[in-house]
């Protein structure tokens, strides 16, 4: 300190007091009664270019983070990533958001780390440029990429049965794993972790369980290309925070909803066949009955009918009456109605649109198609 006041080419200057000549220099007028910036920063402690290194003057023009509040959001929206949002650590917010608390594990194991990222968030014991040093390699890191990768692969399949497998589980393993390399102040480099991923899904496509390679070879290659992120890198705002986060959410839930409206969509095709069902099971005693009386010869003769052109006009009327049941139609309905409704249920039961029960799909599209050809041929016939 006393070398810093040596080497200080300002004096000190007494408030009100002027140098030989009369007049106050500028210099001299910003540190009063204090010599220079360099000698203030030393007397404080900092270096001599007047940026000390007190916890309090690191986080001056900020917002410091409180350890009870973040203690709060994390009991009552840790499984949502809520105290992550608020210390601005937001790809460990999103992957808690995707994974209800990292499985809930996560979640109660944050417990002990909190205190450390308040610190870090109040730039406590911060480590300067780390240049291009490589973090330690951490066996728990590669555990979470293997097991996230996985989980998002197996989501892909479930929500995204329509897309090719080698495109949507590879796509999804990636991103699995370099959200978990990116908590944190550490993180990968993406295409490597793409590349390592694809080419895995290729070498071993078919496989029953290939999402687990394939999420073992993205986790590697994320290992392999680790570093640090930048430091100095400002937030965004808040709001373009949590719409960002909403977007990723959204992108993540929606094949899922999807898929689960499908599924609803089926489950209420079955309950509204459910009544018919019961009918024909309260009435199958009574037709038992009938066809044993029938065989014995105990029935009766059946009443006269009036004469027909005989039995192909009699089987005709019969099918008649079955296709507007099939139609979901009134006996006579018109054309327009016909081909209205056949449109309409073709679209519901066509076999493509329905893989999760695709025998029932397929036999209740033939008696569609048989239905509107026993309606609509009588019809092109007498047209003609």
């Amino acid at each position: 300190m006393a070398a810093m006041a040596m080497a200080c080419p300002l004096p000190a200057v007494v408030p009100g007091q002027s140098l030989a000549g009369g007049a106050v220099p500028p210099a001299a007028r910003q540190g009063e009664g204090a010599g220079c910036r360099g000698c203030a920063g030393a007397r404080r402690g900092g270096d001599p270019q007047g940026s000390p290194t007190e916890p309090v003057a690191t986080v001056r023009g900020r917002m410091a983070k409180r350890l009870l509040v973040a203690y709060g959001l994390w009991a009552l929206g840790g499984p949502l990533g809520l105290h992550h949002i608020y210390l601005g650590r937001d790809s460990h917010a999103l992957l808690w958001m995707l994974t209800l608390g990292g499985f809930g594990a996560g979640w109660l194991w944050d417990f002990w780390h909190i205190p450390g990222w308040v610190a870090t968030a109040n730039g406590v014991g911060v480590a300067g440029d780390r240049g291009g040093t490589v973090p330690a390699l951490s066996p728990l890191r590669l555990a979470g990429q293997v097991t996230v990768g996985t989980y998002f692969g197996l989501v892909a399949a479930l929500g995204l049965p329509w897309v090719p497998v080698l495109l949507a589980q590879p796509l999804a393993v990636g991103l699995g794993v370099q959200l978990v390399s990116s908590v944190g102040d550490q993180t990968a480099e993406a295409p490597n972790v793409l590349a390592a991923a694809f080419l895995a899904s290729f070498l071993f496509q078919g496989w029953v369980l290939a999402v687990l390679p394939v999420s073992l070879a993205a986790s590697v290659a994320a290992q392999r290309h680790r570093r640090y992120k930048p430091r100095g890198t400002p937030l965004p705002r808040l709001p373009a925070r949590l719409y960002h986060l909403g977007l990723a959410c959204l992108a993540f839930a929606a094949p899922l909803a999807c898929r689960g409206l499908c599924g609803a969509a089926g489950v209420l095709g079955t309950l509204l066949a459910l009544p018919r069902a019961a009918t024909e099971l309260l009435l199958l005693p009574l037709r038992a009955i009938r066809l044993l009386a029938e065989t014995l010869g105990l029935a009766g003769d059946p009443p006269p009918q009036p004469p027909t052109t005989g039995f192909g006009a009699r089987s005709w009327s019969q099918r008649q009456q079955w296709a507007y049941e099939v139609l979901g139609l009134p006996a006579g309905a018109s054309t327009e109605d016909v081909h209205r409704s056949y449109r309409e249920l073709v679209k519901v039961w066509h076999p493509d649109h329905n893989r999760q029960r695709a025998e029932e799909a397929q036999r209740r599209f033939i008696e569609l198609q048989e239905a509107y050809e026993e309606l609509g041929g009588p019809r092109r016939a007498a047209g003609g």
